[in-house]
């Protein structure tokens, strides 16, 4: 079957909506600019694209300071009170190589706790390492330690507050950025070893008072949405030249359908999964903590524009209009494009549907709307309990069901998982991955292996909201 036949998970799910595509939506025709807060003047004046500044690993090693504090910081074209690390809204990216280690100092001049989570990293969940059941309290300095495994999948990741039950207001008013494990490139043909990498980190906020809110959010509300924290920059290419994107959603809430018309996504990575075969797209569902690392060319001579399409997560949950995240001009001497791999990184994918299965276990995601509640298997989350108890070195198969009237975002910390099928038709995975959309009313069989790590660590929705509203479980690994 030709790989443009298989069916992907996008549009599985897409499918598998009611109301969840572009004629679901009346939202306004987008002008160019992301829509506004009410009292955010929005500038005319595109901005020039441009990364976070780096900090990178030498002789195996990172040591890094993040202060987390209120700062007032410049976002559509004036000044926001913002959670930052080190004072910016878009905090430095972190660049690592696997089996590198990360000592990382975290700083808490908020006036109340806080934690971090590094999303997507296969790592211990216990003592300073990924646990995200510590309470790092007003003026403590907490000292995390990460030893990354030598076979650390390459891609991109990024870490965030994880604060229970406030996880939600943090990470909407600034507190999340980037994180990189270096080596894609070498499964790229010789001639785009060196291709420019370009991170494009989709953050959205809100303005109320000056202050981007942290009570009483809306995500349904108006919302600018930005890339490295610029309304619609200018992202440069000639045409035929090849790039490699790092698009990732590190908002609190909303999903993006991202497209650039004219122009196809060669997807390499998802979730920091290299693909075992490079697959185009048009388009690309990108629900709150996902990411997909993937080679776009340039378009003939012109503007394009990179937007968010229409989106629905259901009855009960937000409707998103169009919008435009950036633009791209494509300019300067043209260039032969390159030939795009077909075949990638066969090495990181392990067909989970050849292990045997230790256990099935259904998981059920389910909410009040009376009360704004949201429940896994009927409980709301507590800290204490134990929900899944699984054995180290087995593979188990868990078919998570949606019983409400909108979407919702399973992600699961360490051991990522093989998507199997999604409302009951066969889902044809490249890769494994860490977060998948569950349709409304529908299910998403999958497949994970718990591997290397003992310990608890959660499963949880990633809107933030439902997550801090209880929709969150407790996993054991244990021998």
């Amino acid at each position: 079957m030709s790989v443009s036949r298989l069916i992907t998970l996008s549009a599985l799910v897409l499918a598998a909506l009611s109301g969840c595509g572009t004629t679901a939506m009346t939202g306004k025709q987008s002008t160019g600019i992301a829509p506004a807060s009410p009292d955010v003047p929005v500038s005319l004046t595109q901005p020039e694209f441009r990364q976070p500044r780096e900090l990178s690993s030498r002789d195996g090693r990172l040591h890094v300071r993040l202060v987390v504090e209120q700062r007032v910081v410049q976002l559509a074209g004036q000044n926001v009170r913002a959670l930052t690390y080190n004072g910016d809204y878009m905090p430095p990216t972190l660049r690592l190589f696997p089996g590198d280690r990360l000592d990382l100092d975290l700083v808490n001049r908020l006036g109340e706790h806080t934690n971090l989570h590094t999303h997507g990293w296969h790592v211990s969940p216990q003592d300073s390492s990924d646990n995200i059941y510590l309470h790092i309290m007003p003026g403590q300095t907490y000292h995390y330690t990460y030893r990354l495994p030598k076979d650390l999948a390459p891609g991109t990741y990024w870490y965030h507050s994880h604060a229970h039950p406030i996880s939600e207001p943090q990470v909407f008013a600034g507190l999340s950025g980037a994180i990189v494990i270096e080596g894609l490139n070498r499964y790229l043909p010789p001639v785009l070893h060196r291709t420019a990498e370009l991170l494009i980190a989709l953050k959205d906020f809100q303005v109320h008072k000056g202050a981007i809110p942290t009570a009483n959010i809306d995500s349904n509300a108006p919302t600018n949405r930005t890339v490295n924290g610029l309304l619609n920059p200018i992202i440069h290419i000639r045409p035929g030249e090849t790039q490699m994107w790092r698009l990732a959603n590190i908002g609190a809430n909303i999903a993006y359908h991202v497209q650039l018309p004219g122009v196809r996504f060669h997807v390499i990575a998802q979730d920091a999964n290299p693909v075992a075969r490079v697959w185009g797209t048009d388009t690309l569902l990108m629900p709150p903590g996902s990411r997909w690392d993937v080679l776009v060319q340039g378009p003939p001579a012109g503007r394009t524009r990179l937007v968010t399409l229409p989106y629905s997560t259901g009855k009960d949950g937000d409707s998103y209009p169009e919008a435009t995240l950036a633009t791209l001009v494509s300019g300067g001497r043209a260039v032969t494009p390159a030939r795009l791999p077909t075949t990638f990184a066969a090495r990181y994918f392990d067909d989970l549907r050849k292990d045997p299965i230790a256990q099935r276990r259904v998981i059920t995601f389910s909410e009040n709307t009376r009360t704004n509640q949201f429940f896994i298997n009927g409980k709301l989350f507590d800290p204490n309990r134990i929900d899944v108890r699984a054995r180290l070195n087995t593979t188990e198969e868990w078919r998570v069901r949606n019983l409400a009237n909108e979407q919702h975002t399973f992600h699961v910390h360490v051991n990522d998982f093989q998507v199997i099928s999604v409302n009951g038709r066969p889902y044809h995975a490249r890769n494994w991955q860490d977060t998948v959309q569950l349709p409304a009313h529908g299910e998403v069989v999958m497949r994970t292996r718990f591997r290397d790590f003992v310990g608890k660590y959660p499963l949880h929705c990633h809107i933030l909201n439902h997550e801090d509203r209880g929709m969150m479980a407790n996993i054991e690994v244990v021998r």
